[in-house]
């Protein structure tokens, strides 16, 4: 059978995939999610640990909230090194958003929600039971066939592809003539969730390096919503888990860390890490997302809340193209900048890698030397690594940002700090009076948002003529009733910031002219145009 409809093929069903396929809805794109598992999953942690970006992109689809008001935020991290705690960090609140700064929620809950939010969508078509087994491209769109669990064969068209199927999508990233390059570590990790009453623990995250009953490797605990708490043990490659529990030594491993009180194993497994990016995360019309392009280590929780970004990424410029407001470039901006944000990624949990399992004397030394003076030296705390928390991407090198030279991007913050308001970077998540968001406003297409002085008819004229996408124009004083934006932004009088529909800033121009904005907003949309612009915005005649 061949079904033909205009929209997008979302392959795949888990978080990054139910993300990728509400976002397109909510642009009014028709999907159609399709997963070759018969049924989901309901089980286990898995990816817990969701970032306060990702809960607000959740907040756009309506299940934000919700997620962040059943998930755990812990406030204290504890650190040990073999039998001593070397330091304990209060983790204070540093923005005014609404929204905490991460939750700790199983992905099985997360997935439960999202998949209440999508059997309410009518634009969402989602099969269990289909296989990919095929994946061509024309001029005019993307053939997916599939294997079905009557063993019958469908195919279905449609204009683009989003593959977000997971690590193991070999044949899709086969399909695609795209390579995963990378390694694997060594040694493997052990995960049980377990149900347990341990007062003052549920608002705690333990670290432990070197315990006396895991030696020489590492173990990480989570607290979890229902009482539940998440270990991970670093464990040698060759570990048998079915071993361990029958012989009795999986409840002695516990045993070592909660003592006496009972407890309920909720959940089991055993998986070996690895860092691979795919070579390209656009391929003609196929976007490549989630584990599907790139997997890392888990210190830090940087693979599904890289995946959300992916897919808000995606929807938006799928979303564009499809009506028209940006072409070719745009779509391969989305390559330019999540292979970028994977690169990044890379880069921080493989510095977390080293610190955990040195690769060398040179590495096991330096480790060594910082856990064995971190308790006495409080300069050396900040050296202990044990993962950075999850951020979002600074799309400062993005083909599609105006950079501002007055507002240089002084590269990766400090642990827990955001860069200052600049392009590139997503703007602060602040109320601007009322209950509203700023990031509310700026997540329905693009946003001139012009400060005291600008001139907002100009704003509003370029706007209309530049493009016809949704492109509103407000004046910082008309929304801002606290004055926090203003200040979070640093505002300078006459500016005009150009913010793109995934909040991020594409440009802040000083009193800009017609040309200059014009400009600025066709680089955003992936269109720049040739120099020759003439002053109230428009090319030149014969043009």
């Amino acid at each position: 059978m061949t079904t033909n409809r205009e929209g997008v093929a979302v392959l795949g069903n888990g978080p990054v995939g139910q993300t990728t396929a509400l976002l397109l809805a909510r642009w009014g794109v028709p999907v159609l999610l399709l997963d070759g598992r018969p049924e989901r999953d309901q089980v286990g942690s898995k990816s817990i640990c969701q970032q306060r970006d990702v809960l607000d992109v959740w907040h756009a689809i309506g299940v934000g909230a919700r997620i962040a008001e059943e998930g755990v935020t812990w406030t204290t991290a504890r650190t040990f090194y073999r039998d001593r705690e070397l330091f304990a960090d209060a983790l204070g609140e540093t923005s005014a958003s609404a929204l905490p700064p991460f939750v700790n929620i199983s992905q099985a809950r997360t997935e439960q929600v999202l998949d209440e939010r999508i059997a309410a969508e009518p634009l969402i078509d989602a099969r269990w039971g289909h296989r990919v087994t095929g994946l061509a491209q024309s001029d005019s769109g993307v053939t997916v066939t599939c294997s079905t669990p009557t063993g019958a064969v469908e195919t279905f068209h449609k204009a683009y592809a989003v593959a977000c199927a997971g690590a193991r999508a070999e044949d899709l990233r086969g399909m695609l003539g795209v390579s995963f390059d990378g390694h694997s570590f060594d040694d493997r990790f052990l995960i049980c969730d377990i149900r347990a009453e341990l007062p003052g623990w549920a608002r705690e995250r333990r670290f432990y390096f070197d315990p006396e009953w895991n030696p020489g490797r590492q173990v990480l605990i989570h607290p979890c919503p229902d009482s539940t708490f998440r270990i991970d043990w670093q464990v040698p490659g060759d570990y048998d888990l079915a071993a361990e529990e029958a012989g009795g030594a999986l409840d002695r491993r516990i045993r070592a860390i909660i003592g006496d009180t009972p407890y309920e194993v909720v959940w089991k497994s055993v998986y070996r890490f690895q860092s691979r990016i795919a070579s390209r995360m656009r391929v003609g019309r196929v976007l490549l997302a989630g584990d599907c392009a790139h997997v890392v280590a888990p210190f830090g929780a940087r693979g599904l809340n890289s995946g959300v970004g992916d897919a808000e990424n995606a929807a938006w410029k799928l979303a564009f193209a499809l009506r028209g407001w940006g072409g070719e470039e745009l779509l391969e901006s989305y390559h330019h900048e999540r292979h970028a944000a994977a690169e990044e990624n890379l880069a921080v949990t493989t510095a977390t890698m080293d610190f955990l399992v040195p690769q060398d004397d040179e590495q096991h030394r330096r480790r060594l030397s910082v856990l064995a003076g971190a308790e006495a030296d409080p300069s050396l705390r900040a050296q202990v690594n044990s993962g950075r928390l999850a951020e979002p991407f600074w799309y400062v090198g993005s083909p599609l940002t105006t950079p501002d030279p007055s507002r240089p991007f002084a590269g990766r913050p400090p642990r827990g700090a955001v860069p200052p308001a600049a392009p590139g970077v997503l703007v602060p998540d602040v109320g601007v009076g009322g209950g509203a968001r700023f990031r509310e406003l700026a997540r329905d297409g693009f946003l001139l948002l012009a400060a005291p002085e600008a001139d907002l008819d100009r704003a509003r004229a370029v706007a209309a003529r530049t493009t016809g996408a949704p492109a509103r124009v407000l004046a910082l004083a008309d929304i801002d009733a606290t004055g926090q934006l203003a200040e979070a932004l640093a505002a300078r009088p006459g500016e005009v910031w150009v913010i793109r529909p995934d909040a991020y800033v594409a440009s802040v121009l000083p009193h800009p002219t017609p040309a200059e904005l014009t400009r600025a907003l066709r680089k955003a949309l992936g269109e720049p145009l040739p120099e020759e612009v003439v002053d109230d915005g428009s090319l030149p005649a014969g043009r």
